[in-house]
């Protein structure tokens, strides 16, 4: 219990900007003598806005806000906010694969949204559950992006699977999918290459990437996971449209939200992407990559 508490403080640190944002604004409307009237409404919108959510997103909210209020015919900005928040956790409430083994997992992400630190972070978050990792180097293009990858793979004492820069990414993939069943790996965590200025090529590196371990891996489960600086905000939204049609997204890592005011950007890609948040990046240290729970998040950013 102390354990998950020990968590949701971390989570509450970390949201801290976004929190301070939204409550400027919420704690004077959220109270027991306040009547739900118009002004009200427009003052949960402007909360939702300022933690950049996006318009079409928080007008979403509050349109399903009004239902509720009309329904149970609520009288106070307490209550009010009470639904406001359930409503918020049923738009992360995406549905998650469970996970399952062995896996492939694919890592993209723009250059600089924190990419490769996430690996090494993932790594040692499925050690210490007893999970055997083996990491690949397939973003070949990047200077010294296998140097850092291998910086963590050794911080994690697993092996790293990795070519010259230049080399075919498929090339990598391919033989770290060798040593993940010659080793019987439960996890291989795969880096990819940050482009989005071709993304044509960026498609095609993916598609490669996909048919080498469809044939040479057909009983590992596969998935893919976005990573979006949430100081970014509505950027990050774009990035995430672009990588949704490069890579086939089943999954978003958040990272930096203790350095910005914009965590209601999880809304906006949720929305937009249908695909559940997985993880969070709270802070620097291991531990502040934690697993993705819509109640908490959303108690976070209130409380």
């Amino acid at each position: 219990m102390s354990d998950k508490k020990n968590l949701f403080s971390r989570l509450k640190d970390g949201l801290f900007k976004s929190r301070q944002q939204m409550a400027q604004v919420m704690d004077d409307a959220a109270s027991e003598d306040r009547a739900i009237d118009e002004d009200l409404y427009d003052e949960f919108m402007d909360a939702l806005i300022l933690s950049d959510m996006g318009a079409t997103c928080a007008q979403e909210a509050i349109d399903a806000l009004r239902k509720v209020v009309a329904e149970k015919k609520l009288k106070n900005g307490l209550q009010a906010k009470d639904e406001l928040k359930k409503i918020l956790v049923g738009m992360l409430d995406v549905h998650k694969e469970p996970l399952r083994w062995p896996m492939v997992t694919l890592v993209v992400g723009v250059n600089g949204v924190g990419k490769t630190t996430t690996i090494g972070k993932l790594a040692l978050r499925f050690q210490g559950l007893g999970r055997t990792i083996i990491l690949c180097a397939a973003d070949t293009f990047r200077a010294a992006a296998a140097e850092q990858l291998t910086v963590w793979a050794e911080r994690a004492r697993c092996p790293i699977v990795k070519h010259k820069e230049g080399a075919d990414p498929a090339g990598v993939v391919f033989d770290g999918v060798q040593a993940a069943k010659a080793q019987k790996a439960d996890l291989l965590i795969v880096d990819t290459a940050g482009r989005l200025h071709n993304k044509k090529n960026l498609m095609e590196e993916m598609e490669k990437m996909r048919r080498v371990i469809d044939r040479e891996y057909p009983e590992a489960a596969m998935r893919c996971l976005l990573v979006v600086d949430a100081t970014t905000g509505q950027n990050g939204l774009q990035q995430a449209r672009a990588f949704r049609e490069a890579a086939g997204i089943n999954g978003i890592v958040l990272t930096k939200l203790d350095g910005t005011a914009k965590g209601g950007i999880a809304f906006g890609i949720v929305r937009e992407l249908q695909v559940p948040v997985m993880y969070v990046g709270v802070g620097e240290g291991i531990e502040d990559l934690q697993s993705f729970d819509a109640n908490e998040f959303v108690d976070a950013l209130f409380e």
